[in-house]
């Protein structure tokens, strides 16, 4: 069974007509509307948004926790807490188990 073994010039040529009809595919192609595009970058804006929003409000989540934890160990330090201090202390941690809902 003979190969096929193309010439010089038939592959030349055959390259020429890829890059041809590359160029008529990207003719071909309807131009850019600039009201999608814009829709696009504010869609992208607002979820960019969002998302600060977001990292923002666990950053200070893990800060509130972090001083509720120190605040709570400052406690455990001093065992001699009035009744008064541990029901405040106790309803400080309510409400703010509360406000994380």
């Amino acid at each position: 069974m003979k190969s096929y073994n193309p010439s010089f010039q038939d592959r030349v040529a055959s390259a020429a007509q890829a890059k041809q009809k590359a160029l008529e595919q990207l003719r071909a192609k309807p131009p850019v509307d600039e009201a999608v595009v814009a829709a696009r970058q504010a869609a992208r804006e607002a979820r960019e948004a969002r998302e600060a929003e977001k990292r923002a409000a666990r950053e200070a989540e893990r800060k509130e926790k972090a001083e509720q934890k120190a605040a709570a160990a400052a406690a455990a330090a001093k065992p001699e807490m009035t009744e008064a201090e541990r029901k405040a202390a106790r309803d400080a941690r309510y409400a703010a188990r509360k406000s994380r809902k």
